[in-house]
């Protein structure tokens, strides 16, 4: 049943005999209130925490006002106890004062209103304390909006997937500070400047991977605190059916109690008003009680649009760090970490031809491993570069068939055994000359990359020297049936057939 727990702040107070605006009946003040409150502050604050109050009585210069939740009464504490109380004292006079009515949920029929009065602070005070409001034991637990109607209730699961750790997440040039700031926040959640930590970077890079981590190494260094992983998607739907189902104070509690939250994917927030409102309202609470917050996101927050610049903001607050694509030693290090994990050993030309050919992000990487076993095994292959050439083209790559400069640099190097880094120097020896021309050459040929890319793997050329090259691998292979014969070698190591 619905109890009513009511408690008295008093603005202000004196001996004064009760004004002539103390004649107004309750709905009238408070309209005259409200009036004076809508020109000082933000239409939609004023639509979100004053609209919503019902004026209930005045009596004897006590206005009650009812505000839906203990929440809402602290928040109106927080942010507009000065303007209310220059209200107040504007419409009912120096003695009048304002009395709160909370509603809250109650399972028990014997409950009565708890009351508790506050003493009037003098005329100096900015601002009332904070009031701390004993719960009622027989009341309800606050609905987990994890927990389907029907079923048993369980404690709060942290959705962490125990494969995500720290020790399987391998570090490089372009995850260093991600990882660093993530185990720093892992060590000590909430007493770090990095609240909240927003980690940022494209599809398959390992957010997901390193939020899991956080939440799993902070779950094993404080196993009292409560951590909580979930999808911007799935707070969401969860903040619709609160809305459908009356519960959106139970859903506001329950996010408040957590003490790690971690929301991935946060820009499906964008163009959702009322889900960033009730978002930004969670955020503040938990950061100002030293809470850890961290969020994932596919762009940095200056890139992201439909979010309110307040929310932005308050992501700029702590870290945010970037997930950059991984350079060809740390996807070498991630196939070997996965072969490693898996038991199985593949031949060296296979793990460089994998790494050298997928450079766009870890998932790809591991899901091209994965194929390759299972076609390996399936098929009762053994794992040879040839069927890794074929799986890549035939799972991964089946829309584009060109290789990366990286590989094609790797496999004329090899074809007249130089070292990778001779080619990329400014030797001018004449072998050295030659497979850099011919490396530029297959570059252009095989890659959708501008000349200036080229030139710039190449040891730093400029477009006019890689199109220099091209020109003149053309006319030597006219002329020259030795050269010829190593462009003709070269492509059928380079095609993927």
């Amino acid at each position: 049943m619905t109890i009513i727990l009511e408690f008295v702040i008093h603005l202000e107070k004196n001996l004064n005999k009760i004004s002539p605006a103390m004649s107004k009946n309750y709905e009238e003040a408070w309209e005259s209130c409200l009036k004076v409150i809508k020109d000082n502050v933000p239409l939609q604050a004023f639509k979100t925490w004053f609209e919503p109050i019902v004026p209930i009585k005045l009596d004897k210069g006590i206005l009650t006002i009812q505000v839906p939740s203990h929440f809402f009464y602290e928040w109106l504490e927080e942010h507009y106890i000065t303007l209310l109380r220059k209200v107040v004292k504007k419409e009912l006079g120096a003695e009048g004062s304002l009395e709160y009515s909370i509603v809250m949920e109650n399972n028990s029929k014997s409950s009565s209103p708890y009351t508790v009065k506050i003493p009037a602070h003098n005329s100096n005070s900015l601002r009332n304390e904070p009031v701390s409001m004993p719960i009622n034991v027989n009341e309800k637990q606050i609905r987990n909006p994890f927990i389907i109607p029907g079923l048993k209730k369980v404690n709060i699961e942290s959705n962490l997937i125990p494969a995500f750790t720290f020790d399987n997440f391998v570090e490089g040039e372009c995850n260093r500070l991600a990882r660093a700031s993530g185990y720093a926040v892992a060590n000590k959640p909430g007493g770090t400047a990095f609240n909240p930590l927003l980690i940022y970077g494209g599809v398959g890079l390992g957010k997901t991977h390193l939020a899991h981590a956080i939440g799993i190494s902070i779950k094993e260094n404080y196993p009292n605190k409560t951590v909580l992983y979930v999808q911007s998607e799935k707070f969401a739907h969860q903040f619709i059916d609160a809305i459908k189902n009356h519960t959106t104070n139970d859903f506001v509690h329950f996010y408040q109690m957590v003490d790690v939250l971690i929301i991935d994917d946060v820009q499906f927030f964008a163009g959702k008003e009322r889900t960033q409102d009730v978002f930004f309202s969670i955020f503040n609470h938990l950061h100002q009680n030293g809470k850890q917050i961290v969020l994932t996101s596919d762009k940095a927050p200056v890139e992201m649009q439909g979010m309110e610049q307040r929310l932005l903001s308050r992501f700029k607050w702590g870290l945010s760090a970037d997930l950059g694509t991984p350079d060809l030693e740390t996807r070498i290090a991630i196939l070997e970490k996965k072969m490693y994990g898996s038991g199985i050993e593949l031949p060296l030309e296979v793990v460089e031809y994998l790494a050298y050919s997928i450079n766009t992000n870890v998932r790809e990487i591991e899901g091209a491993l994965n194929t390759l076993l299972a076609q390996a095994s399936l098929n009762k292959k053994s794992i040879t570069l040839e069927l890794a050439k074929q799986m890549v083209d035939k799972f991964v790559r089946n829309t584009a068939r060109e290789v990366s400069i990286e590989y094609i640099q790797k496999v004329v190097c090899d074809y007249f055994d130089l070292p990778i880094e001779m080619l990329k120097s400014k030797t001018r020896k004449r072998e050295v000359v030659q497979a850099r021309q011919i490396s530029m050459y297959f570059s252009k040929k095989m890659t959708k990359s501008s000349l200036a890319n080229i030139g710039a793997h190449c040891g730093g050329k400029d477009h006019a020297t890689v199109l220099h090259a091209c020109r003149t691998v053309v006319n030597l292979s006219e002329t020259d049936k030795q050269f010829r014969q190593y462009l003709e070698e070269l492509e059928k190591k380079l095609t993927i057939q």
